[in-house]
């Protein structure tokens, strides 16, 4: 795949009305989450049929963990309507809708789409991201549910080649959703960082994400453009590291927390890095990584420098202290909740972790990440 296209917007959104007139489409499908509505893009979008003769069609029919039936839907609205782009605006789920309609779009509509080989095509896909944390937009994987079950999709062929990156989009964001997202984003850097996958290029991507989320974050919570800008240039860039490594232990241990609790995905993603860190920092001779354990301490010691720490131990408390001076707390746990998150542990993440982990470690680091409830101690 060539490189993405990353295009700046400005209040009249040349760039992007010059890409569209060079693409030579006039029937563009929106794939948007409610989002839309307050943003300033919309503005854009309203005026796009009448100033450039396009036709748009707006998909919206879908939820967060969006459903397989939803993408169906598309897909065959995408075909009803002769569609010949992409537009995606919005957040990981957007941008997994939208990255499902692009792949399914040529293939046989009289079998299920999940079953079947899946056939690169050359349609325009363009993604507006309106968080910075997913990264989404950056990466060749969606997922999607199926009778209730996580579907992972995952080709090349759907990672967007051209983004728009508004700041705009994320003024309107409520404080809670920023802080989470932008966490998202550090722990896909920082897990992409330590991954069994790394490359050099991964690393590179790792460094730059970290530098930048934790020189802008202040400019970021506190809604400046530029720190908006630059807090959605550090979520892609992470984005393209976990592309090449995908995530590891902490993201699959977070995924539970967010449906048992309702808390926001970085919130738990955060949770879980800030207790797998110091843990793994403490068991390096259970190094699964076929480079070495002196490999290992090697990447830790470049994760504390890209924190501007003098130690890996200091880099681990720092993260900590982010978490907690943020304001987001651990939820409490009945005690029968452990065993669900204990068994809820996808075992095919933990083959990216570079420290093995037991059941008994996965048991103990959630005793750590969250709390027993009062009357349970």
């Amino acid at each position: 795949m060539s490189e993405q296209k990353i295009i700046s917007a400005d209040k009249d959104y040349t760039g992007l009305d010059q890409y569209i007139i060079n693409s030579g489409c006039k029937r563009i499908m929106i794939v948007c989450d409610e989002s839309l509505k307050f943003l300033n893009i919309k503005n854009y979008f309203n005026s796009l049929e009448e100033r450039r003769n396009v036709t748009l069609t707006r998909f919206s029919n879908f939820k967060p963990n969006p459903l397989y039936e939803s993408v169906v839907e598309g897909v065959g609205l995408f075909h009803q309507n002769h569609c010949d782009m992409i537009i995606a605006v919005g957040g990981g789920s957007a941008m997994d809708v939208a990255k499902c309609i692009k792949l399914y779009s040529n293939m046989d509509d009289s079998q299920n789409y999940l079953k079947q080989k899946i056939v690169p095509n050359d349609i325009p896909f363009l993604a507006v991201p309106t968080t910075a944390g997913t990264g989404s937009e950056a990466t060749r994987y969606a997922v999607i549910y199926f009778n209730g079950e996580k579907q992972s999709v995952a080709d090349v062929s759907c990672i967007p080649s051209v983004v728009l990156m508004d700041p705009s989009v994320l003024k309107t964001l409520p404080e809670y959703q920023k802080k989470s997202t932008m966490l998202d984003a550090l722990c896909h850097a920082i897990e992409s960082f330590w991954s069994v996958n790394s490359t050099e290029e991964s690393r590179k991507y790792s460094k730059t994400a970290i530098q930048l989320i934790l020189k802008n974050k202040d400019a970021y919570l506190a809604n400046t453009e530029n720190g908006n800008a630059e807090m959605l240039k550090a979520a892609n860039i992470a984005g393209k590291a976990i592309n090449i490594t995908q995530t590891t232990a902490g993201h699959a241990m977070c995924y539970k927390l967010t449906s048992l609790y309702g808390i926001a995905h970085g919130h738990a993603a955060a949770l879980c890095v800030s207790k797998l860190f110091p843990f793994m920092l403490l068991h390096t001779h259970r190094c699964i990584d076929t480079r070495g354990e002196e490999y290992l301490k090697g990447v830790f010691s470049d994760i504390s420098v890209a924190m501007g720490c003098k130690s890996v131990e200091a880099s681990a408390q720092l993260f900590d202290a982010l978490l907690d001076n943020m304001g987001l707390s651990k939820p409490s746990a009945a005690e029968e909740d452990f065993e669900i998150l204990k068994k809820s542990v996808n075992p095919t993440r933990l083959k990216n972790n570079p420290v093995e982990l037991s059941a008994d470690d996965i048991d103990f680091l959630y005793h750590q990440i969250i709390c027993k409830k009062e009357n349970e101690k």
